[in-house]
């Protein structure tokens, strides 16, 4: 393998910094969660849009594959932590590969790859409504021993059902895509001196 097309340590720590900027502005945004069942629902929304001025800052600097298969792999190590289970964990390294696959076909200089490669990564988000669709009942549990309440509970699972989980993978990849545009307009300095075209 050429040397330049080896991740380096600069690379390591832009990994390190970008992915923790992704995680801490979507914990805050799931933490709002808390106010309203609405708004968890529209986690599939809301991070993909709002994280796209980071992740678009970060793809920026991204010239080398495994960069974003790294990062998913850390949101997927971070996810399992925060009690989402193991079972969205293909999903989100799958979100990863596939978005440095894209970003990479387009030599990490094309615009319209690199918001399709965000668009693909952002399908991250719809693996923590995993264990709302496959372990409904366990996580109801979890839920009100959490002490949520019980018509926050109830409302969060007719929202959120296996017929609804499609519609929420649909709306990461287009929030995904709209984030991208949002984040490509505020880093577009950056873009410019990467020479993303």
């Amino acid at each position: 393998m050429n040397e330049k097309k080896k991740l380096q340590a600069r690379d390591f720590i832009t990994i390190g910094i970008f992915t923790a900027i992704l995680w801490i502005v979507q914990l805050v945004i799931m933490y709002m969660g808390y106010l309203s069942p609405f708004i968890v629902a529209g986690y599939a929304v809301m991070i993909p849009i709002v994280t796209g001025i980071p992740m678009m800052l970060y793809y920026a600097r991204i010239e080398k594959f495994g960069m974003l298969t790294i990062t998913s792999v850390i949101v997927a190590i971070l996810l399992f932590i925060f009690g989402m289970g193991l079972a969205g964990t293909p999903i989100t390294i799958g979100a990863g590969i596939g978005a440095d696959l894209i970003a990479r076909s387009g030599k990490y200089k094309s615009k319209v790859k690199t918001v399709l490669s965000y668009g693909f990564f952002s399908l991250w988000v719809s693996a923590s409504y995993l264990p709302l669709v496959i372990t409904a009942d366990a996580y109801k549990e979890s839920l009100l021993e959490g002490g949520y309440d019980a018509s926050f509970i109830d409302t969060l699972f007719r929202i959120v059902t296996t017929k609804t989980y499609p519609i929420i993978i649909i709306c990461c990849f287009v929030s995904g895509i709209i984030g991208a545009f949002i984040g490509k307009a505020v880093a577009k300095k950056n873009f410019e001196k990467a020479g993303i075209v």
